[in-house]
């Protein structure tokens, strides 16, 4: 639903110096010299063209393809002929050559440079005797095909090498001939007693067709887009049996015939084949069938054939002559408009056609100036939209925009050119898909009664419709304009959907030409006035912009007829600017071709600069007084305020609307997007977006908004906005076929919803949330207070019971706090009460079950409560919250009441089987109260209240108690039951015996010395290893010596084997009066200096001999094992790193295990054979990639548990040795410590002694040593180099390498070696004396 319209034009006219034949009436007859031909130079940006003389021959001109340079052509070359007919022109931008191909068989080049200067004269590269017919390239310019005047057909390079030459006229089909092998054929099937006689066809002869006229005889030729098939359109050769009717043969870039169409009456010899390839054009003089079939009707239609010649469908043309003549056709490179150049007698017209849901819209029409005729029609081969047109002294260049004409958000009102027609469409009303419409406004402008013209133009260039009230204007080229008021129907009922009445209609000056835009707008003055304004733009004789502004100034409504106020005309110095659509008369604004952007000053007829966009954006808006936002052909989208730079939103954009406070657009990646208006605004009027900009870096300093946190929709591929219609909330989509699609985007809807709930339209808002699916949370969310305080509003304005149910239910699943939900439920059931208990039960119920944690048993006892009241309604309201609540759940919660009936009541309307649950309820019945409560809660799992149930069920059921507080471990509950009473030490009794069991020796001693339980106090304190609290226990309990020395023993022991040797020695000493065992204890645990204090104390000294004396030595024979196995590992270690750290350097490839065998005889390498990476070096044996994608996490795991075992082999294993080294000074310390305990022992206890002390100095002080010097070793520093790194991309990607290939000694810090003094300075002396 887009219309095409004309966004920049360029006419170049020669000038009367070039053009000395040229009379004073302008007449077309009287007119020598014409331009014929022209052709874009696309690699030079220039337009060349052809004209011919009969005096002077062929001239060459040249014009720049820009559309802001209105110059005079200038002549550039020529090329003298006696018949100057240019059948051809084409620039060969490969060669730089300009080509052109005369009727009498010439072809001439002329060399071009850079500038587009002719450096040479022409050249005559080649001549046909026979004259040539038509000639036409291929499109990528490397084949020419001719047809001669003899009638051959010739194809050639473009060095002009004859590549075949074949007769044009042939009677085969060609290589795609069909194959009839006569299945289902009339002559095969089986005709009775009938026979086959009737078959046979009878004699008569066939009607010829007649040769139209008006057929100048001339074939033509056409090449499909991508330059494989081109089709020739030539008259048959007239035979007995047919007419001499034109034909289409296709041949392929070979010159071999591939197929042949029927011929076809009325065919005529205008040939365009569509780029895309599927469709070939040309076109058709209707002929009236019947008897008089010879006559013809004068009309003409577009008819398509297929490549394989059949016909393909088509359509009429309009509002033609009889006497037109249908000259050429010509696709646009992208295959969208169709230009159709209609010859007449009062002036030519060039129409433009473009489908749409298999429906042809005739878009534009262009009238020839001067009332002449177009001597050629050509497509820009790149840019799609721009039209080439040359007359006899002009070059007219036409560049078109695809515009979408939305009206007023109140309406939704789309308009669309047909022909004759605005096809209108009110989309907040009815949704009607295209090519149909809700009203059809007929366009009647064949005469002007002002000045007794016709107007040539039956097509308007542009419609505008008002974007605040129901307005459309329309303006023609010639510049007539009208303006209508729609009186659209909004409210729902039957009748037409609007009915248009023509307020206004006027003829511009005429010193303006070529009218291409028109806007309207309006803003109320009062209830009863409006103020309206119509602007219209043109250009003037010099190509330079004009605004003509129409005022009617307080009009008074309803609108009928009104007559201007005031007009002005506003002068431009630029060309081929476009006027920003926008809501009020005060918001003019105009956009010249560079983006700059300029406020429209009425009454001074004059404009000024407020801002600019980086790009120029044909289609393009003003939100409001302050921003505007366009879109480019480039498909960024821009905005812009006052006083800051343009900023990008997006650069994949393919159309945007501005509604619903949200910037609206689709992308090429197939989602519609939402930015909100507040946002863009904030962000650049402050100039920062807080982490929302990111400079694009781009020449203009543009900044690129992040659209990561606006809201996005998938769309379907290739669609389109058509118009958003706020007040219903929907967006209107187009897809490429045509077809609509209206949609309900969740950004629209929520707008509407948030504004309702701030208005106080409670209901409005619930059910727009209702039609749209949105969770009535947002009703809650939206503003907590406020709905709060308006829940009586709300109630009253919901008021039906479903649908507070239907909310009560959402906000009950919503993820809002548990408290506002709870609150939320309370608010509303306390107002429904109030308001209506009998009417809203069902939603007090619904508050009562939806509630976090839900209250089942408050909406049972609302139950009970209603019981007596309302029967009836109390068993409708039964069934309801069986309905809400599962029915076994509510049968628990109503038994959990102890309510027999209630149970009853839920059992019988939950149609549980009595068979199931009255035995169950008879036996219940039967039990005391509180054992029956326990029972119930037992049943229920309510296992605490079942137990608090039995404790007041009396002393007679308190072993059941305890029995069934152990079964189910409710020690904590039954303590708290009960403390106070005789039976809370069997309480802590069985509490104790649980902790016991579960080995919680300690707390279960607490708690038995809290039962005065003193034995089983005593075994817990003694399995806890406790043994100050036990042997306390032991006395206060006054145990005799023997069993405490037993006790002395035991706990001895264990603290021996637990290593604790002076706690083992301290018990035998105070408890077990065993002073030898002691002493052995604190030897075991080199504690010789209090072994050698209770040795004196006691007075044994002979134990000194006994145990002190072997016990040392033993000590020392330890301690110089494990001085002998640390040197060991460390040697070891430090040769093996050292070894490691040369294969490193020399051998980096096979260290990080970068060879793989599975890589040694593959020469093309795939994704699946890729060269490993640095995360491949943690793997001993190569494998390929794929291999170690298919490894389960359970695979993954155990690779990750051996990442640091330090296998030999690995890359891990310097790491591991590092951190073996690191836990070896750490051993070492604790060594060193040890050492510092015993040697003044083995100093004073004997020489022997004093000899192995002075040994163990020196092998601790030489394993000291060794260990020092090898961690400064490892741990040494690199020397960095001081050559600057170059920037490049290699010296980048070595750095990222760096950062993922961590050294190990990054990731291992140095040790510290301990410094405290450890030796004794008198085995230092001794070790120095001559042994």
């Amino acid at each position: 639903m887009r219309n095409l319209v004309p966004s920049a034009i360029k006419i170049s006219t020669l000038e009367p110096a070039y053009n000395e034949q040229i009379s004073d009436t302008l007449s077309s007859n009287d007119v020598q010299e014409s331009i014929v031909a022209a052709a874009f130079d696309v690699d030079r940006g220039f337009i060349f063209a052809a004209s011919e003389d009969a005096q002077f021959g062929v001239r060459i001109w040249r014009t720049p393809v820009d559309p802001c340079e209105w110059d005079p052509p200038v002549l550039c070359g020529s090329f003298s002929s006696i018949d100057p007919k240019v059948l051809s022109l084409r620039v060969i931008g490969e060669s730089a050559q300009l080509i052109l191909v005369t009727r009498s068989g010439d072809t001439v080049t002329w060399q071009l440079d850079d500038s587009g200067e002719l450096i040479s004269g022409p050249d005559i590269v080649g001549s046909v005797d026979a004259g040539i017919l038509s000639v036409e390239w291929s499109p990528d310019d490397t084949l020419l095909v001719m047809i001669t005047g003899d009638e051959n057909l010739i194809l050639m390079t473009s060095t002009f090498d004859v590549l075949s030459e074949a007769p044009l006229h042939t009677e085969d089909f060609g290589e795609d001939a069909p194959i009839n092998v006569g299945w289902g054929a009339r002559e095969t099937q089986f005709h009775g007693s009938i026979g086959r006689a009737h078959l046979k066809p009878s004699p008569q002869s066939p009607t010829p067709i007649q040769e139209d006229p008006n057929d100048d005889g001339l074939p033509r030729i056409s090449w499909r887009g991508d330059g494989a098939y081109f089709v020739v359109s030539s008259l048959a050769r007239q035979t007995s049996q047919s007419g001499k009717g034109r034909v289409l043969r296709v041949y392929s870039n070979e010159a071999r015939l591939q197929s042949t169409a029927e011929i076809v009456a009325g065919l005529e010899p205008s040939l365009s084949w569509r780029p895309s390839g599927n469709l070939i054009a040309s076109t058709q003089n209707e002929i009236r069938a019947g008897p008089s079939d010879t006559q013809r009707t004068g009309k003409h239609g577009v008819v398509f054939f297929e490549r394989n010649g059949l016909p393909h469908g088509g359509f009429n043309l309009r509002g033609e002559d009889h006497d037109s003549r249908i000259r050429h056709l010509a696709w646009s490179s992208d295959s969208n408009v169709l230009a159709v150049h209609i010859e007449r007698a009062h002036g030519d017209v060039v129409q433009l056609w473009t489908i749409g849901n298999y429906h042809w819209y005739l878009k534009q029409e262009i009238s020839a100036p001067l009332s002449t005729h177009f001597t050629s029609v050509n497509w820009h081969p790149e840019v799609s939209m721009r039209l080439l047109l040359t007359s006899p002294l002009q070059i007219i260049q036409q560049d078109y925009a695809w515009e979408t004409c939305a009206g007023a958000d109140s309406t939704g009102c789309v308009g669309v050119i047909d022909g004759q027609k605005i096809l209108l469409t009110p989309f907040r009303t009815q949704n009607i898909p295209p090519p149909m419409s809700s009203h059809q406004l007929s366009l009647n402008t064949l005469t002007d009664a002002s000045s007794g013209g016709l107007f040539l133009s039956q097509v308007p260039h542009h419609i505008s419709l008002s974007q605040s009230h129901d307005l459309l204007a329309a303006v023609w080229q010639e510049g007539h304009v009208m303006m209508w008021a729609l009186q659209t129907r909004i409210t729902p009922g039957g009748g037409a959907a609007m009915n248009p009445i023509l307020i206004w209609s006027a003829n511009l000056p005429r010193e303006l030409c070529h009218y291409r835009q028109v806007l309207v707008s309006s803003e109320n003055s009062d209830d009863d006035h409006r103020t309206i304004s119509a602007a219209i733009l043109g250009s003037d004789v010099n190509g330079n912009d004009r605004i003509v502004i129409h005022d009617f100034v307080h009009v008074i409504l309803p609108l009928k007829s009104i007559s201007v106020t005031r007009s002005k005309t506003v002068s431009l110095q630029q060309k081929n600017g476009r006027l920003v659509p926008h809501e009020l008369p005060g918001h003019l604004a105009w956009q010249a071709p560079d983006g700059c952007i300029f406020q429209v000053h009425r009454e001074e007829e004059s404009c000024s600069q407020i801002c600019s966009f980086s790009d120029y954006c044909p289609s393009s808006q003003r939100v409001d007084a302050q921003l505007f936002v366009g879109l480019s052909a480039g498909g960024k989208i821009y905005t812009a305020i006052p006083n800051a730079e343009s900023t990008l939103l997006a650069s994949n954009v393919n159309s945007f609307t501005v509604a619903s406070r949200f910037v609206i657009f689709t992308t090429t990646s197939h989602d519609v997007q939402f930015a909100p208006l507040e946002t863009v605004v904030a962000i650049l009027t402050s100039g920062q977006g807080n982490g929302m900009l990111s400079p694009t870096g781009d020449d203009n300093k543009t900044v690129e908004l992040a659209s990561q946190t606006w809201q996005k929709r998938r769309v379907e591929r290739g669609s389109r906005i058509v118009t958003a219609v706020p007040s219903t909330m929907s967006l209107v989509l187009q897809m490429p076929r045509g077809n609509l699609e209206t949609i309900n985007p969740r950004p629209m809807v929520m707008e509407v919803v948030k504004s309702d709930l701030d208005a106080g339209l409670w209901r409005k808002a619930f059910m727009a949330c209702r039609k749209h699916r949105i969770d009535f949370s947002i009703i809650v969310e939206h503003n907590q207070d406020v709905f709060m305080a308006g829940i009586p509003a709300f109630v009253e304005q919901i008021e039906d019971v479903d649908y507070i149910n239907l909310f009560l239910t959402s906000v009950g699943r919503s993820q809002l706090p548990a408290e506002v939900v709870a609150n939320v439920c309370d608010f509303v059931r306390q107002t429904l009460e109030d308001k209506d208990l009998t009417k809203y039960v069902n939603s007090i119920l619904t508050a009562y079950v939806v509630k976090s944690p839900p209250d089942h048993e408050a909406g049972l006892a609302l139950l009970l409560r209603l019981r007596g009241v309302n029967p009836s309604l109390v068993e409708e309201a039964v069934k309801y919250i069986i309905f809400l609540v599962d029915a076994d759940r509510l049968f628990d919660t109503a038994l959990g009441m102890y309510d027999f009936s209630l149970v009853l009541m839920v059992a019988q309307h939950a149609q549980k089987d009595p068979r199931e649950y009255l035995p169950f309820l008879r036996e219940l019945r039967a039990l005391p109260q509180y054992y029956q409560h326990f029972k119930i809660d037992d049943h229920l799992k309510r296992r605490t209240k079942a137990l608090r149930s039995l404790s007041l069920a009396g002393p007679e059921y308190f072993q059941e108690a305890l029995d069934y507080l152990d079964i189910y471990q409710l020690h904590e509950e039954a303590l708290a039951i009960w403390q106070g009473t005789d039976k809370y030490k069997d309480v802590l009794g069985i509490y104790g015996a649980w902790l016991f069991d579960r080995h919680e020796y300690h707390q279960a001693a607490t708690v038995f010395v809290e039962a005065s339980d003193a034995r089983r106090a005593m075994i817990s304190y003694e399995r806890a290893l406790q043994w100050q609290e036990l042997f306390e226990l032991c006395v206060k309990e006054q145990l005799d010596g023997d069993e405490i020395a037993d006790i002395a023993y035991r706990i001895a022991d264990e603290l021996f084997s637990k290593k604790r040797f002076s706690e083992s020695a301290r018990v035998l000493l105070d408890y077990a009066k065993d002073v030898r065992q002691a002493i052995h204890s604190l030897a075991q645990g080199n504690e010789f200096a209090e072994a050698r204090r209770i040795i004196t104390l006691h007075g044994n000294p002979e134990l000194v001999d006994q145990v002190l004396l072997p016990c040392a030595l033993d000590c020392r024979a330890q301690i110089g094992d494990d001085i002998n196995e640390m040197r060991e590992q460390l040697c070891k270690q430090v040769a093996r790193l050292t070894e490691l750290r040369i294969k490193k350097v020399e051998e980096p490839d096979a260290f990080y295990n970068y060879d793989d065998p599975t890589l040694h005889n593959v020469d093309v390498m795939t994704d699946l054979s890729m060269a490993p990476t640095t995360f491949t070096r943690y793997t001993v044996a190569p494998s390929a990639t794929s291999k170690a994608s298919k490894r389960s996490s359970k695979t993954k795991r155990k690779m990750e548990r051996k990442l640091g075992s330090g296998r030999k082999g690995t890359v891990d294993e310097e790491e591991y040795i590092l951190r073996s080294v690191t836990k070896l000074v750490e051993r070492c310390a604790t060594i060193q410590g040890e050492i510092k305990k015993l040697l003044p022992h083995l100093l004073q206890l004997s020489q022997a002694h004093r000899e192995e002390g002075v040994v163990l100095q020196v092998e601790f002080d030489h394993l000291q040593s060794g260990l020092r010097a090898a961690i400064e070793d490892i741990w040494k520093k690199k020397p960095e180099a001081d050559e600057p790194a170059v920037d490049s991309w290699a010296t980048r990607m070595q750095e990222k390498a760096k950062e993922q290939l961590v050294e190990p000694l990054q990731r291992v810090s140095k040790p510290e070696m301990s410094i405290s003094e450890w030796r004794l300075k008198l085995l230092q002396v001794q070790q120095k004396l001559p042994q």
